[in-house]
């Protein structure tokens, strides 16, 4: 739910909280480098480039002035970093008894929204909505090329794009990026050679690519 004037005043704990585990971790990692390095001011910037975002999550008893009923459960995400602070706020009906907030935010609340980010991608990208043929077996069929189409992507990214710039890419990024791409083929008797141009941005990465799926095992 977005946020407002009540809700980030009543996280204001939690913030404090969060802001002084930063700036204590911070000032551990300066301390650090300033044995090392000469002390200025680039150096706290750097430091901040160590340390990961300090986070906290919280559950709070929220009602609206007029459209709610009723005290609802609202869990709180504060996140501090060199780059300021990001506050985030979710509704829900399930008790603290049953999930703290930490868990009901990144088990509950990110995985259905990351769920809901791959059925998107296959609707947008992989076309899973064209089912306008005028039979059942033609519709279902195109759904079928869609969904192997997707387990196919979704192989490459993870079997040949880890550790890459495109492994957390969507599959219209990687269609776009390392499967559409202009080349010269010529066909041979003993083979077929495709030829890339030099300025290609992305011919690293479809050099790994090509390299890991060679090495693939075969599941004949």
């Amino acid at each position: 739910m977005p946020k407002n004037v009540r809700l980030t005043k009543m996280a204001q704990a939690t913030v404090e909280r969060a802001k002084n585990e930063y700036s204590q971790k911070l000032s551990t990692v300066t301390s650090f480098l300033e044995t090392l390095f000469t002390p200025d001011e680039e150096l706290k910037t750097q430091a901040s480039e160590l340390i990961d975002s300090s986070i906290w999550y919280s559950s709070l008893d929220y009602q609206t002035r007029d459209s709610w009923s009723r005290k609802r459960r609202v869990v709180s995400k504060v996140e501090y970093n060199a780059s300021g602070i990001k506050i985030r706020f979710v509704v829900t009906s399930i008790p603290t008894s049953k999930v703290p907030p930490g868990q009901l935010y990144t088990q509950k609340y990110c995985k259905r929204g990351e769920m809901e980010n791959r059925f998107k991608e296959q609707q947008l990208e992989l076309f899973s909505d064209r089912t306008s043929t005028h039979t059942f077996a033609g519709n279902q069929l195109r759904l079928w090329f869609s969904s192997v189409a997707y387990v196919l992507m979704n192989a490459l990214r993870e079997q040949c794009l880890a550790k890459t710039e495109l492994q957390n890419a969507t599959v219209g990024t990687i269609r776009t990026k390392l499967l559409k791409l202009g080349a010269l083929i010529t066909v041979s008797t003993r083979r077929i050679l495709i030829a890339v141009t030099s300025s290609c941005p992305y011919k690293d990465i479809f050099a790994v690519a090509y390299r890991r799926l060679q090495i693939l095992p075969s599941t004949a």
